[in-house]
């Protein structure tokens, strides 16, 4: 690009941060709202954020910061936001922790700062100065929600307390909020997400949510329950997927089991037609924008549906591309060329379903310092053939045309170049090939 992007949202709430604040931040001297909400950052604040005069939001919350906040923090006009940090203090008389070796700093470890700078920059949210955030609307403006979805029922915030035991089993967290287990109608399991009031993003992503599901219906898209909008409190209520993530599997963890490959190309076709639907066979169109293995959840008969729809956005007309004033996205799924130009369309879900695609086959990250998983995968077979490249979870038992075919989809779909990817129609149709393909081998 010719001119920098001015960079005035950094947003990396639940990316799974350690460490100490990186100093490279500084380098981000337009910066107005930094969100590293529910991470695991540790060590004191740095009195280098103080000095960023252009910052008026900063949200730490949910980390395990320690110290004294410097008294640049508490200055009048920024808005500081660190409950779920109970080593934090506000009084410079704090007791302070026996002094450790120095934690190196996130990434910086390994990078140097400019490179920090453009891994941030990865995980950016991009807006224009005239941008609110939650804790900055007036009560008023955020008590316009309508909800039209006569199938989905209002619970009152007793209600919530009372259907999750007091919010008793949490099932997990994102930049949302905490997503926590309940029972309606004493029988029934659902998940609650609650909204965090620390979530700078979480009411925009709130009603992006409710007016999606509201208006959608489709086998492969998780099913809206209820919704809570009482006072400050908001919470989605969806049914509950007793298998959990598709990333969980994947990796085995939380004890998952690891799935086969024939369960893979099936979530991977559930995938698929969960994300055809929302290009064409809803009005308007949809754009997901945040597709990945964590945001693919599964019901007991490993049958995949689509969540988390608060970053989406629709269309007028079907084909249809959008400069859109917000990139966002996860870092590794984001699609280059929509980072690049600011224009959504369809084909950015497609590259980010490639991703995924590629990460089902391979379980390997998505990204790394060296080069994202796209990369990886050509490099590698320019080296050895498809068995190198195949997760060894699967034990060498797949049917081998079924793979390749597999992944010559993927790395269609994950093409830098949007008009080189396929549609997810056409997507379709490869799948079940490959599940054909896989059958006949299962069949013999």
């Amino acid at each position: 690009m010719s001119t920098p992007l001015r960079i005035t949202t950094l947003n990396l709430s639940s990316s799974g941060l350690t460490g100490t604040i990186a100093a490279a931040i500084q380098n981000l001297t337009q910066l107005e709202t930094m969100d590293l909400s529910n991470n695991n950052l540790t060590g004191g604040l740095p009195d280098f954020l103080g000095n960023m005069k252009s910052l008026s939001v900063i949200n730490l919350s949910g980390n395990n910061l320690s110290g004294s906040i410097p008294q640049a923090l508490q200055r009048e006009g920024l808005k500081l936001l660190v409950e779920g940090n109970p080593k934090l203090c506000f009084s410079d008389s704090c007791i302070k922790p026996h002094k450790k070796k120095p934690v190196v700093p996130i990434v910086a470890s390994v990078v140097s700062a400019a490179v920090v700078i453009a891994i941030l920059v990865l995980f950016l949210i991009f807006k224009n100065k005239k941008s609110t955030v939650l804790q900055g609307q007036p009560r008023k403006s955020r008590m316009k929600l309508k909800f039209a979805n006569k199938n989905s029922k209002r619970f009152t915030y007793s209600e919530i307390i009372q259907m999750t035991n007091n919010f008793q089993r949490v099932l997990g967290k994102g930049g949302f909020g905490m997503v926590y287990h309940g029972t309606v109608n004493d029988s029934d399991q659902v998940a609650v997400k609650v909204l965090s009031k620390s979530s700078a993003q979480g009411y925009k992503e709130f009603k992006a949510e409710v007016d999606l599901l509201v208006r959608v219906h489709h086998t492969n898209l998780v099913i809206l329950v209820g919704y809570c909008y009482e006072s400050d409190h908001l919470a989605l209520v969806y049914e509950f997927l007793p298998n959990a993530d598709l990333k969980q599997h994947l990796s085995g963890k939380r004890g998952r089991s690891v799935i086969n490959w024939s369960v893979r190309l099936h979530i991977a076709l559930d995938t698929a037609l969960g994300l055809e639907y929302l290009h064409i066979g809803c009005t308007p169109p949809m754009v997901h924008r945040d597709v990945k293995t964590a945001n693919i959840l599964l019901d007991e008969n490993f049958k995949a549906k689509l969540a988390d729809f608060g970053l989406s956005r629709s269309f007028q007309s079907r084909g249809e591309s959008q400069e859109s004033t917000v990139i966002a996205g996860t870092i590794g799924y984001l699609d280059p060329e929509y980072y690049r130009t600011g224009r959504l369309a369809e084909k950015s879900d497609v590259y980010s379903y490639g991703v995924v695609l590629l990460e089902m086959i391979t379980n390997q990250p998505v990204i790394s310092k060296e080069c994202n998983i796209a990369e990886w995968v050509g490099s590698t077979l320019n080296q050895s053939d498809i068995t190198e490249i195949m997760d060894p979870n699967l034990g060498g038992v797949y049917e081998t045309n079924s793979a390749w075919r597999a992944l010559e989809l993927a790395m269609s779909c994950a093409d830098p170049i949007s008009s080189k990817r396929p549609t997810m129609s056409q997507v379709i149709i490869e799948l079940k090939e490959c599940i054909a393909c896989e059958n006949s081998r299962m069949n013999e």
